[in-house]
């Protein structure tokens, strides 16, 4: 067997490093050149630890990944990794709960009758069981601290509490700031050493809702689907993440003992952390209190191999979204290096700009949208193709569409710079990884997972740098053959089984409750972290360039990195074409380059630019390196000023817009958005501002391109972020940007005006889903700076978090939703309002339900002084951590610049919240949450919902499809 491309060009590898840390007892692994600078130490108890340092802020993001996944699940209880996952948020024997020697009797009895419930089929007896669990849950509930783990979090200032299941592995994430790290290190200690499974039933009703939601995701059919039939023997196929019906009905607390101690041991777990750490003191203080889980004996799944596939495999799956077809391709996992071919083969097949689908489909319009991406599992490597029919167009031809890609790649027809310019982009998402501390985690926690050296991670760059042609042909002649399984999603209704609704009682929240745990972490004092706020005299410089144009700029010292726009005070409000105009660009060549041509010659430089249109303004932007950035300026420039257009390109643009608002309306999230929209702004909104069909088809297209080169004429700011001096970029600015000597207003904008909350109102909109979607909106007054803070620890307070009021009563307490949220929104300009804006997804059986626990909790809402100290410390830790950086530093100041502010918001906030107490937040819900009249967005099954009880509560007005998207 040749395999010689392998291996041939593969650099001589570098000697792994063992380093001493200065006098530290602790060794570690590091690779020579290694931009990051990551550190691998093995722990005397097997736990790995990667630390990676970046100073950028005074935070550290962190994951603790265990490498078990669904794979790993029995097959009479799936599910169980994604749901134990959940469990682990439960607290210890020692927080999350007040009494533990009282509590722990009635946990065995509630665990002891689990066992007994998932062993009878009798439905009357089931229910007889879950009553007896329900009943002794609530005594047990008496005990329980619920949420005490995010609130230790939120303690210490963590944001971004989560955790994540996949086929092999489960992550728990935390970003800290970078004084915590003791704090966090002795609460993961507790908590991956003693969880202890409380507060189950209702836990579990949050995961059933959780199931419920997937019942209308399409792209869920067609991974099971995918899956099933790449993996029929493999654990992969034969079961999903989520787990089946029947075994979340019938859970084991048992089985899920048993998981945690045969994969939650050290010696089966790392902790990756980047960000702003001493990593001499960081593993001294994991050893401290992680050195301290006992190692165990992990068990090796049986798994039985798959045959090869020799004969493409064809499944179909119905849902309520839009037709789409997908390949995906079983590839074999024999190494990291198989693991890097595959990603350049894939970003050669779609990189947004020159890859093979780019250039032969979504540019050419052959699909209304086609792409691919690579999913790297433990034992197997795959990557899938996806396309969606224009309209009239068959699943059938798509799918031949793509499959010619893999066959040009196979016969060599694509050009033999491409290998050159991925490596170029490679490199620059290297520079934008370098950057980003989850990232740089996430890529140490992706290493152990997959039992990758760090050697071999690091020097990817330059084998993929080495592959040639030959090498790309040779791989896929080998490996892409008939190896692969099609799913046609068709679009129709669905026969799918929510799981019903079991009686709960609500548990208390005793959120005035609190562990001796937690005191002891409060009282452990750290040096607290100083804010560092923007000043906008020394941050950035405001200077003009020819005609007078006015630049904001922020120096770039840290690599070679640009971003540039230009920001026009215009949009879709001044002219409703402008939107489809820019979509219409970026079809189009010029007089002296095809749009094939401009492409490739982008993504060579490693350069990107685009048109982004919103209601009220515009970018025209430009990102990549900058010693390529004068030369993807004047390709920006051409096309601006000599865009040539093309009619049969319009005519197929025209049709694809139908299709994708045809196909719009098919989907769950598009037509709650409208829903919501109507809400703020009634039938006449700045979303509904469209061409519309009849427009769209008699638009001459010389007119849409005609507005392109029309804007260099309207007075507009130029922003920089990068590492040219003033004066280098003046220089090019001058040269290479084409405007007239003087400079026009912008257009006038049309007005709409927002809908004022007068009384309440019920907007029904119908969906076929298991499911509803509902928020309720109340429009206030226009933005005041005064109740920044107020309205932010009110935020933090109520609605902003897993220790908030909303998640701990409509989730915790009550089981009603796997997502709610609530928020007093602030405007983005002075002339917008503010939102009180709620969110529950729930089932429709709970709807009654979910209405009266949200206007309970709205309206009376419940006080905690525990509650609220926590909060306040989140919000001045976040502020304190908080550091705006990069290009963020230019959008910050333009954002502020809307609002008014001539300084950094956050100051004024920041200097007021020491002051404030519980009845700041009390006032502040007094005066602009209490009794407000409110606007109910509802989308649901219309035949599902007990619409009589709405009637009760506000007019209810039923709205169809085409008053919700105005077409």
């Amino acid at each position: 067997m040749k395999t010689s491309y392998l291996f041939k060009i593969m650099m001589p590898a570098l000697l792994l490093v063992v380093l001493l840390a200065g006098c530290s007892k602790y060794k570690y692994e590091s690779v020579p050149g290694d931009p990051l600078n990551v550190r691998i130490y093995t722990l005397d108890n097997g736990l790995k630890v990667y630390l990676a340092v970046n100073k950028d802020a005074p935070r550290i993001h962190t994951f603790v990944g265990i490498r078990v996944g669904s794979k790993n699940d029995p097959a009479e209880t799936t599910g169980l990794s994604h749901y134990f996952e959940h469990l682990m948020f439960k607290g210890t024997s020692i927080f999350g709960t007040s009494d533990y020697g009282a509590e722990k009797p009635l946990l065995d009895q509630v665990e002891a009758l689990y066992e007994q419930y998932r062993n009878i089929s009798d439905d009357q007896q089931r229910k007889a069981i879950y009553a007896k669990i329900d009943s002794i849950s609530q005594i047990a509930a008496q005990y329980a601290i619920p949420n005490e783990y995010d609130k230790l979090m939120n303690a210490i200032g963590s944001r971004g509490t989560n955790a994540f299941t996949s086929y092999d592995q489960t992550a728990y994430v935390e970003n800290i700031p970078s004084n915590e790290v003791e704090n966090w290190a002795m609460i993961q200690a507790t908590r991956f050493s003693d969880p202890v499974i409380r507060l189950f039933h209702t836990e579990l009703e949050t995961v059933y809702e959780e199931f419920n939601m997937t019942l209308s995701q399409d792209t869920r059919k067609v991974n099971d689907a995918t899956y099933s039939a790449l993996f029929p023997h493999h654990p992969y196929g034969t079961q999903t993440i989520i787990g089946s019906q029947e075994h979340l009905k019938n859970p084991s607390i048992v089985n899920l003992k048993k998981h945690f101690a045969n994969y939650y041991v050290p010696n089966n777990m790392a902790v990756c952390m980047a960000g702003d750490l001493n990593p001499d003191e960081v593993i001294q203080i994991i050893d401290k209190y992680l050195g301290t889980l006992k190692p165990g004996n992990v068990p090796e799944p049986k798994i039985a191999q798959e045959t090869p596939i020799t004969q493409p495999i064809f499944r179909e799956v119905t849902g309520i979204e839009a037709n789409s077809v997908a390949i995906t391709y079983r590839l074999p996992a024999t190494d990291f290096y198989q693991s890097a071919i595959i990603e350049m083969i894939n970003r050669m097949l779609t990189n947004g700009k020159a890859g093979l689908m780019d250039l032969n489909i979504n540019q050419q319009q052959k699909a209304l949208g086609a792409g691919s991406y690579t999913n790297r599992l433990a034992d197997y490597n795959m990557i899938q193709l996806y396309g969606r029919p224009k309209a009239g167009q068959s699943m059938d031809e798509v799918r031949d569409l793509m499959l010619e890609q893999i066959e040009k790649l196979k016969n060599g027809e694509f050009d033999d710079d491409l290998l050159e310019a991925v490596i170029n982009n490679n490199k620059f998402l290297q520079y934008m990884q370098l950057q980003n501390t989850t990232n740089i985690a996430f890529n140490c926690l992706n290493a152990f997972i997959n039992k990758d050296s760090w050697k071999d991670r690091v020097n990817k760059l330059d084998y993929q740098s080495k592959l040639t042609k030959a090498d790309i042909i040779d791989y896929c002649k080998k490996n892409f053959q008939n190896n692969y399984v099609v799913v046609y999603k068709q679009e129709g209704k669905t026969d799918d089984k929510k799981i019903d609704k079991p009686i709960i009682t609500p548990i208390p929240a005793n959120r005035d409750n609190e562990s001796e745990f937690l005191a002891k972490i409060k009282e452990h004092s750290v040096e607290p972290i100083e804010p560092v706020f923007l000043d906008y005299e020394k941050d950035l410089s405001k200077f003009t360039v020819k005609n007078d144009i006015p630049v904001v700029y922020t120096k770039n010292n840290t690599d070679p990195i640009f971003w540039l726009y230009y920001l026009y005070e215009m949009g879709n409000n001044n002219d409703k074409a402008l939107g489809t105009a820019s979509q219409y660009l970026t079809y189009l060549g010029t007089s002296n380059r095809t749009v094939e041509e401009i492409n490739k010659e982008l993504y060579k430089l490693a350069c990107s630019f685009g048109v982004s249109v919103d209601d009220d303004e515009m970018y025209i932007y430009m990102y990549g390196l900058t010693e390529n950035m004068e030369k993807a300026m004047v390709l920006l420039e051409d096309r601006l000023a000599n865009a040539l257009p093309d009619k049969e390109i319009y005519q197929k643009r025209v049709s694809d817009i139908l299709k994708s608002r045809t196909d719009a309306k098919l989907r769950q999230q598009d037509n709650f958005d409208r829903l919501r929209d109507y809400a703020y702004w009634g039938a006449k909104s700045p979303l509904r501002n469209i061409l519309s069909e009849k427009e769209l088809t008699n638009m001459d297209p010389n007119d849409l391109v005609a507005r392109i080169k029309g804007l260099g004429k309207y007075e507009h700011k130029i922003l920089y972020y990068g590492p040219l001096s003033e004066s280098q970029l003046t220089d090019i600015i001058n040269r290479n940007h084409a405007v007239p000597e003087t400079l026009l207003p912008v257009p006038p904008e049309a007005v709409f005006v927002e809908q004022e909350t007068k009384e309440p109102t019920i907007l029904l909109a119908n969906y076929d889903a298991k499911q509803i979607y509902m928020a309720m909106v109340h429009k206030d007054g226009n933005f005041d700076q005064t109740i920044e803070a107020d309205r932010r620890l009110y935020n933090a307070y109520f609605g902003g978090s897993m220790n908030s009021i909303v998640f701990q009563e409509m989730r915790e307490a009550r089981g009603l939703a796997y997502s709610a949220n609530a928020n007093y929104r602030a405007p983005v300009s002075l002339d917008r309002s503010y939102y009180l804006s709620t969110f529950i997804a729930t089932q429709t059986d709970k709807m009654n339900e979910a209405i009266n626990a949200f206007l309970s909790i709205l309206n009376d809402m419940p006080r905690s002084e525990t509650a609220f100290d926590i909060a306040k410390e989140y919000t001045i830790t976040n502020i304190r951590t908080t550091r705006i950086l990069r290009e963020d530093i230019l959008t910050n100041y333009i954002d502020s610049e809307k609002l008014g502010y001539t300084t950094d918001p956050r100051k004024a906030i920041f200097e007021k919240l020491p002051t404030m107490n519980l009845d700041n937040v009390f006032a502040f819900q007094q005066e602009y949450v209490k009794g407000q009249p409110l606007t109910y967005c509802i989308l649901g099954d219309l035949k599902s919902l007990d619409i009589k009880s709405l009637e009760k509560i506000g007019k209810v007005k039923i709205l169809t499809q085409e008053e919700i998207f105005g077409y």
